[in-house]
């Protein structure tokens, strides 16, 4: 069959889905979690906990949906939401908003990337300053905006980026810095020197700086600081997250946006014709949950960091190196010490050899680069610790 012209293909080769002779291959997440549902393997491999949220949130819902809030919300978000989201950037951050220009709600955070990445992308000359490896869909929305993506590698084993590299990186063609902090795949936290180095840069090159900050509240080591809050960032900093990760939701699909209201106005100008509006019923629930008591916050901090370490224990009784994440869901070990030189074909064996399923984090990064990462995997510690300890027992048979 003849292939269709479009942007779509352009979309595609960014995420890495065109293989060689032309034909689109699935993505890594769903070729193993089809390997996870064919061996009956225990799938480390997508970040979705196997827990429900808080019953609060839950309840809320529930309560939304018998009362008839299935229509329509209005365009920017629910009243309450748009509060909930503005408290909750005060709250913790000291940022204060107005809700009804400064806050936007989204379809999720990947919804918000992508009404703000095709907002502010004006041409083939932008370009998008991203670390490398990143979350997968970012390539995808840069191919779509046509902008060029240009990578700062992070390295193993702290994830940190060289701050001269990166200033090589910015430059006058540089229209955004996107960073995720936590940093998904591999659980980094940035620096204090890493983050100013990004403002100082956006501010000498005009760029606009692009955060996604969806594990927010799974930060290990000290209270997570959005970039918005340094000196000179807020003018030209747009703060994306989303309820997802904070309250165990990724079905929902409810994020946000939250910034100066101009470019708030140019997210919004896209987004109103992407999915218009969406999940009616989850954001009261949603503003329920980001009221909750600093306990709770606490508390899944405290026991994702309890996560983390039985999964890192259980990797390293099997041989693995492992990388101690700062935040996120996501433990990255290597796997050079089991004599393993291509993770991602070790990642597809590792349900047929361990029962485990696990994501190679070249699937995060450039072909020009893969080599970098050739043996490192990513594991994701979100699921019950009976999980977990199963999990790290199956793994420890490889050490053996």
């Amino acid at each position: 069959m003849q292939q269709i012209p479009g942007a779509w293909l352009r979309t595609a080769r960014g995420a890495g889905l065109v293989a060689d002779d032309g034909s689109i291959r699935p993505t890594i997440f769903a070729e193993m979690s089809a390997l996870a549902a064919r061996t009956g393997a225990i799938n480390l491999g997508q970040g979705f906990p196997d827990e429900d949220g808080p019953a609060e949130v839950l309840e809320t819902a529930r309560a939304a949906i018998a009362n008839g809030v299935n229509q329509y919300p209005p365009g920017r978000g629910m009243p309450d939401l748009l509060h909930a989201i503005a408290e909750h950037q005060e709250r913790f951050y000291g940022i204060a908003l107005d809700p009804h220009r400064d806050v936007l709600v989204t379809a999720g955070a990947t919804e918000a990337l992508a009404a703000a990445l095709l907002g502010l992308i004006d041409g083939p000359d932008d370009e998008i300053v991203v670390f490398e490896p990143f979350y997968d869909s970012y390539a995808a929305i840069a191919a779509l905006s046509g902008a060029r993506l240009v990578t700062v590698p992070l390295r193993w084993p702290e994830f940190q980026p060289d701050i001269e590299e990166l200033e090589r990186a910015v430059t006058d063609r540089t229209r955004v810095i996107l960073v995720n902090d936590p940093h998904n795949p591999t659980g980094a936290s940035f620096s204090t020197d890493v983050k100013n180095a990004i403002v100082r840069l956006a501010d000498a090159h005009d760029a606009f700086i692009v955060t996604d900050e969806v594990y927010e509240h799974l930060v290990f080591d000290g209270p997570h600081v959005p970039l918005a809050t340094l000196p000179g960032a807020w003018a030209r900093t747009l703060t994306i997250s989303s309820a997802g990760k904070t309250f165990s939701t990724t079905g929902w699909k409810i994020g946000w946006v939250t910034g100066p209201a101009p470019l708030i106005d140019a997210v919004l100008a896209v987004k109103q014709y992407l999915t218009y509006v969406n999940g009616a019923p989850f954001q009261p629930a949603i503003a329920t949950g980001l009221r909750l008591p600093d306990a709770f916050f606490d508390g899944i901090a405290r026991t994702m960091r309890e996560k983390r370490d039985i999964l890192g224990a259980g990797l390293r009784s099997a041989g693995f190196d492992v990388s101690v994440a700062s935040g996120s869901y996501f433990t990255v070990a290597d796997a050079a010490q089991l004599h393993v030189t291509d993770a991602a074909e070790f990642c597809r064996s590792l349900p047929d050899r361990a029962g485990v399923v696990a994501i190679p984090l070249t699937a995060f990064t450039t072909t020009s680069r893969e080599a970098q990462y050739a043996t490192l995997v990513r594991f994701a510690a979100c699921k019950r610790v009976e999980v977990l300890e199963d999990a790290a027992a199956r793994l420890a048979a490889l050490g053996a």
